[in-house]
């Protein structure tokens, strides 16, 4: 039986403790959860605690909230006497000392197919980068960013309409099979991890509101999957008689379907609508956006938005320059260990 202290703070890691708590309580229990503090949360500001605390006090369990990891919080993970700490989504740099802890160490449930997309957006960035699939890496966490060694993965599709949101969802439950091949193996020191590929290494970066730019004269493919991606943060968003329309889902449609559009207007040119989205020229092909919002409103099927918001064909929506969410070497910001 392994005794695990699991750190995360974010509700995509539910179904795994769930699974623990249940069904895999034969090879391995929670016994400690480390969380971030509770925060303001929306409009209301109220301080609230994440779904992780939530489901940890459920059960009974300990949890700490440390704003840092000082050595104080390593003595208290030293009194827990875990045989190895589960990372996911938790949000706090993590030491060396802090690492070698438990027994068999610190592992990091990471969401991409490592060695691609190391670093703080691996959902958002590997839809936007027109990824066909993505997974789950099991890895030992080392000093550097999300290079540990991997002992496992879990794949997933990609759909042409996912969102970030969806495929979080996927993600979420994709742990669980994973761990199922997984924590007996390491349990019975059976479990193998490989050294990554370095030299085929990706890096993406946390998002900020300026990555929602949209760039027309860009293949409409490219648009679609960056809108996909990057909802519902930081969100793609174009600027319609002088206010921010925000993209929510969109997709390219077939070109038969649109023949009679096709023409050499601007890129950003409004063409029409469908049935289901609004169509806009770009650089190569059209873009169809399938869900739009206007501020202070609620995000709505095109159809019904268009309805009590037109946007007339012939508008020419603005370009900005799409800011770059892939490098072959870590962005420039802070060194962390992620967890």
């Amino acid at each position: 039986m392994l005794n695990i202290v699991f750190l995360g703070s974010d509700p995509i890691a539910l179904p795994l403790l769930d699974w623990l708590a249940g069904e895999g309580s034969a090879v391995a229990r929670v016994i400690a959860v480390f969380t971030q503090p509770d925060r303001p949360v929306g409009r209301g500001q109220k301080i609230t605690a994440n779904g992780i605390k939530t489901w940890a006090l459920a059960r009974g369990l300990p949890v700490y909230q440390p704003e840092k990891i000082t050595e104080d919080v390593r003595a208290q993970l030293v009194s827990l006497n875990a045989d190895v700490s589960l990372v996911m989504a938790y949000g706090h740099i993590l030491k060396q000392d802090f690492i070698d802890t438990p027994r068999l160490g610190t592992l990091n449930l990471h969401a991409s197919l490592l060695p691609k997309y190391r670093g703080a957006s691996p959902i958002q960035t590997s839809i936007a980068n027109s990824e066909k699939e993505t997974g789950v890496s099991l890895m030992r966490i080392v000093r550097q960013l999300d290079a540990g060694p991997v002992a496992d993965l879990e794949r997933v599709a990609i759909a042409p309409r996912d969102t970030a949101l969806d495929i979080e969802l996927k993600l979420s439950a994709a742990c669980v099979p994973l761990l199922v091949r997984t924590l007996p193996k390491l349990a019975s020191g059976e479990l193998i991890f490989v050294e990554q590929e370095h030299a085929a290494a990706t890096f993406c970066r946390r998002m900020v509101k300026d990555d929602g730019a949209l760039d027309f004269n860009v293949p409409a493919t490219v648009l679609a999957a960056r809108i996909n991606g990057l909802f519902p943060w930081p969100a793609c968003s174009v600027e319609v008689s002088g206010q921010p329309v925000k993209i929510g889902l969109a997709d390219v449609p077939r070109a038969e379907a649109i023949c009679n559009l096709i023409s050499d207007k601007p890129a950003g040119t409004v063409l029409g609508a469908d049935g289901e989205g609004l169509l806009v020229a770009t650089g190569n092909g059209v873009l169809r956006c399938l869900r739009l919002q206007k501020p202070g409103g609620k995000m709505l099927g095109a159809p019904e938005f268009l309805r009590g918001s037109p946007i007339a064909a012939g508008t020419v929506l603005p370009s900005v320059a799409l800011p770059p969410l892939v490098a072959a070497t870590p962005f420039p910001y802070k060194k962390t260990v992620q967890g």
